[in-house]
């Protein structure tokens, strides 16, 4: 196991956690069988986004081109590629190094070139780098200093950009879909892969990235139904994302 890197935000039982699933990371069937679920939506939700804030065409397949993108806690790369193929110049940092081990190898595989490190937000922060787009997908449940972590957040991303986060809400029925059943029922998640009590409520996180400087200006739930699986919609019971750009 190598070791976890040392940042106020990072937990190290965290990153030994999923740097531990490093290798079953793109196996669809496997660990993250969930999260090679919801990336679809996930790519048309951050791609509305960017065309949103940034303009270009809706029917280009590249329509990134000439934007500078950042993903954090990007695991073995399963957003970081989606990114890369919309044409932005991708970087992909995470605090287990057998992640970045991963996503390094997939993308050589296919061919794609992504800027991935092992590295926290905070000592990225400190290189002065800046991003027009930032996806922070399913991490922010999973930090020590929230605090310390979204203001580094702010400080990478440029003015004018655009940051894309997700994670669970505290609520029954995020306990009942994501623990209760993903974990424990049905075993589509690894077990102990959430702690309840840290989640955050869409309020709470919308009034701590006001905190480090930043202004929401969308969210959106995603959600679950046994007749037609994940939709994105109004409904941020179980999990959301937040749109926000500088302040």
């Amino acid at each position: 196991m190598a070791s976890v890197i040392s940042a106020p935000s990072v937990s190290p039982a965290e990153a030994e956690f999923f740097g531990k699933l490093a290798a079953d990371w793109w196996n669809p069937a496997g660990s993250s069988a969930m999260l090679h679920k919801i990336t679809p939506l996930r790519s048309r939700l951050v791609r509305d986004a960017a065309l949103a804030r940034f303009g270009g065409d809706p029917r280009s397949r590249r329509p990134l081109a000439g934007k500078s993108a950042l993903d954090i806690g990007c695991g073995a790369g399963l957003m970081t590629e989606p990114l890369a193929r919309m044409g932005a110049t991708t970087t992909g940092i995470d605090a287990a190094p057998e992640n970045i081990a991963a996503a390094a190898a997939h993308a050589q595989a296919g061919g794609l070139t992504i800027d991935y490190r092992a590295m926290s937000v905070e000592a990225l922060a400190a290189t002065a780098a800046r991003f027009d787009l930032i996806t922070c997908l399913e991490v922010v449940e999973h930090v020590a200093g929230r605090d310390s972590f979204l203001a580094s957040l702010a400080s990478l991303l440029a003015p004018g950009g655009v940051a894309i986060l997700s994670t669970p809400n505290r609520t029954a029925a995020s306990w009942a879909v994501l623990i209760g059943g993903a974990e424990m029922l049905l075993r589509s998640i690894p077990r102990g892969a959430h702690d309840w009590n840290r989640f955050m409520t869409p309020d709470e996180l919308a009034e701590a990235l006001v905190h480090a400087g930043l202004q929401v200006t969308a969210r959106q739930g995603l959600t679950w139904r046994p007749n037609q699986g994940f939709s994105l919609g109004p409904d941020v019971s179980v999990n959301y994302f937040l749109t926000v750009v500088p302040a």
